[in-house]
């Protein structure tokens, strides 16, 4: 049998995010409801963070009460504090995420902290979830380079990575979020986390500023991941990474992924009728 990789659809949210026209809550709806048809297990609808950092979230409560849920699909959203861990609880969420940064001058960019400090303040989440038993995922960006400090130093990647499993995530994200990351770079930050991290409870998440994306992942399943986040029709980006572009394209990933022999689960032509439904979103916007 073909070896299964997971993928994790990240176009609701990290994909809608920085959109600058806003996007309907419906539409919101029906992107996520499309997806669920595709053969997802795993869909990152929304984020509870501060409306006045990502405006174009700040329906997430309604989008979450909105969709319509496939029970073989595990809905998740991005929770920054304990008031978002609380609302995402009040929506039903089946999973959440925090996030941190393997760079000092994009944590304090992104979510105006440390590295440290953004740790001491996802202890209370995931004391909360752990009584909820809500897994945690946690994101670490800029694994490869960082708009404000350059190259990230494979070990403090594997540092920030080491201590998110042991706060109790169940997983650890790569973000090569400007998407500038080579592959030889990306090689060298896996052997260091992979030292302290089982393969087995790391994501990658790649964007494609330079078109590496499916080589940086190639890479990754050499090092033993087999998760990986994506968007589809290729929509993200970040606000506070200048020049990234978005998120790898889920179409082109599933392709990639299944011409190398491994199987995703993903219905094909039902994941090109959502990509082309995400992309009018962006051209509406």
């Amino acid at each position: 049998m073909p070896e299964k990789i997971t993928i994790v659809e990240m176009s609701p949210r990290d994909g809608l995010q920085n959109e600058k026209s806003p996007i309907s809550t419906a539409n919101k709806i029906a992107l996520v409801d499309q997806l669920s048809d595709c053969g997802f297990t795993r869909i990152e609808v929304s984020s509870f963070v501060s409306p006045k950092r990502i405006p174009q979230l700040a329906d997430a409560i309604d989008v979450m009460s909105g969709i319509t849920r496939n029970h073989s699909v595990s809905y998740a959203v991005l929770t920054p504090n304990l008031r978002g861990f609380q609302t995402a609880i009040k929506v039903k969420a089946d999973e959440v995420a925090i996030f941190t940064s393997a760079s000092e001058g994009f944590c304090r960019e992104n979510i105006n902290c440390s590295i440290d400090e953004s740790l001491v303040r996802f202890a209370p989440v995931l004391n909360a979830a752990r009584a909820l038993n809500i897994p945690v995922r946690g994101y670490v960006s800029c694994v490869t380079d960082c708009p404000y400090d350059g190259p990230t130093q494979p070990s403090q990647v594997a540092d920030v990575s080491a201590k998110l499993i042991e706060l109790g995530c169940f997983e650890v994200s790569l973000g090569d979020t400007l998407g500038v990351g080579m592959p030889d770079a990306v090689a060298e930050m896996l052997s260091a986390v992979t030292a302290r991290v089982s393969p087995s409870l790391l994501a990658g998440h790649f964007h494609d500023t330079n078109n590496n994306a499916l080589n940086n992942i190639r890479v990754s399943l050499e090092a033993g991941l087999k998760v990986f986040d994506s968007s589809a029709g290729g929509l993200g980006g970040c606000p506070y990474a200048p020049g990234a572009k978005g998120n790898v394209a889920t179409e082109q990933v599933v392709e990639f992924l299944h011409s190398e022999g491994y199987a995703t689960g993903i219905d094909v032509g039902r994941l090109n009728s959502a990509a082309q439904f995400a992309k009018s979103l962006r051209s509406a916007s």
